[in-house]
């Protein structure tokens, strides 16, 4: 089985690079072990995208803002594993 890949497309002007970083890091420290990477797109106008691999997860100006890290780990795994306890991020 392949491990999806998760790519977080940000606006450089709107320096969103930290922002960015962080949700890659909140990723990575749930989902370690089941995601082959979460790559950093810089892209330009506002662009704010989250892809699983080439699903749309998460979009700026769709969904009304940035997520939550917990509301992202949530679509990711819904997609990855559906029966997978968060913890205290599910309550």
């Amino acid at each position: 089985m392949h491990k999806p890949k998760i790519t977080i497309h940000y606006c450089v002007l709107c320096q969103w690079l930290l922002r960015s970083g962080w949700l890659a890091q909140e990723l990575l420290s749930t989902f370690s072990d089941d995601l082959a990477e979460v790559a950093l797109a810089p892209a330009i106008k506002g662009t704010f995208k989250i892809f699983y691999n080439t699903e749309l997860i998460w979009c700026r100006e769709q969904d009304n803002g940035f997520p939550e890290a917990k509301i992202l780990k949530r679509r990711v795994r819904d997609r990855l594993d559906p029966s997978r306890a968060l913890g205290h991020i599910d309550r």
